[in-house]
């Protein structure tokens, strides 16, 4: 079967919106026909101070949001980074084929570190340990958003220059993009990408709003003067990420949507937007809380981190031997 990995940070806020068109909701039908694989990349989020008790809180809500949007630990493996510490291990042997130029040109350094006095040395190096997040499941395909193409492209690169400097141990893996819901924008300034770190909280729709909160973001969307609904990325760009929204949880096409609001104005279509993304959403908020308050989320992630141990481990030790490390 095709083996799929993604995973996802438990930093900041809860998943928004985005990260659900752009990922989850693509995850439960990924895991019907390969061998998907969820982690929840808790050392990543160290490469900014944490609280240690809100970082642990966060692991364990992210960790029942992969459930509670249908991940089904029968056909998944969803288990936490840290409890598997081959991540840490194979990303070392590989900060060692990697040079200090490439960590430099990713664009997330760029612009992390853009301005700051000083940062520290795991914002530089942590991409290594994503490649090892990755190739340590022989993974021939990851989901993720457009933005993530260039860390992609270092996971090729560097599996590639392993095999050849070494030996042939790694898959090299492609990159899956979906159509719609890839790049979901920030409500207020729709040329950005939505993010869960943005001050303005109000640009931002979090899978754990409520009704009321989700519904007066959307109603205030930032949209345009025209009052007429059609999809321009350039000179609508507000308009068109609602309506990308509204394709992406619905299924219909732009075009659909578009003559269906031929001859309304924005109040009749934030208003059906708004309900549609609350009920898109309710159902994922009441298995959350369900999981967060019972012994199944603990109990799942034990056997996942049970399954990925084994198949890590296995890809560590051909690792070492082909570098040449230990006595084995």
């Amino acid at each position: 079967m095709t083996v799929i990995f993604s995973g996802v940070q438990p930093s900041g806020d809860s998943p928004t919106l985005g990260n659900y068109l752009g990922a989850f909701k693509q995850f439960t039908k990924f895991q019907e026909d390969n061998d998907c694989i969820f982690c929840v990349v808790d050392q990543h989020a160290i490469t900014v101070k944490q609280d240690p008790k809100q970082l642990k809180e966060r692991v364990r809500r992210l960790a029942a949001l992969y459930l509670a949007v249908g991940i089904d630990p029968d056909k998944s493996t969803l288990f936490i980074q840290s409890e598997v510490p081959a991540h840490a291990q194979a990303a070392w042997m590989l900060q060692c084929v990697v040079s200090v130029g490439e960590l430099e040109r990713m664009t997330q350094f760029k612009d992390k570190s853009d301005g700051k006095a000083r940062v520290n040395a795991a914002l530089l190096t942590y991409p290594p340990l994503m490649v090892a997040d990755i190739l340590l499941y022989h993974t021939n395909i990851v989901p993720v958003g457009d933005d993530q193409k260039q860390h992609i492209e270092l996971t090729r690169d560097l599996a590639e220059r392993f095999n050849k400097q070494y030996k042939k141990v790694f898959t090299i893996p492609d990159i899956s993009i979906p159509k719609q819901g890839a790049r979901i924008m920030s409500l207020q300034e729709p040329t950005r990408k939505m993010s869960k770190s943005d001050d303005n909280k109000k640009a931002t729709i979090f899978l754990t709003d409520t009704p009321a909160q989700i519904t007066k973001k959307i109603k205030s969307a930032m949209t345009d003067s025209s009052g007429i609904i059609s999809y321009d990325k350039e000179e609508k760009p507000g308009v068109s990420n609602l309506l990308t929204i509204y394709s992406a949880i619905t299924g219909q096409e732009i075009a659909e949507i578009v003559a269906m609001y031929d001859g309304k104005g924005y109040g009749d279509f934030k208003t059906d937007l708004a309900k549609i993304v609350v009920d898109e959403l309710a159902p994922v908020q009441e298995r959350l809380e369900e999981l967060l308050v019972s012994t199944e989320l603990d109990d799942i992630l034990d056997q996942g981190a049970e399954k990925a141990n084994a198949i890590a481990s296995k890809t560590l030790l051909a690792m070492e031997k082909a570098m040449g490390l230990g006595r084995r």
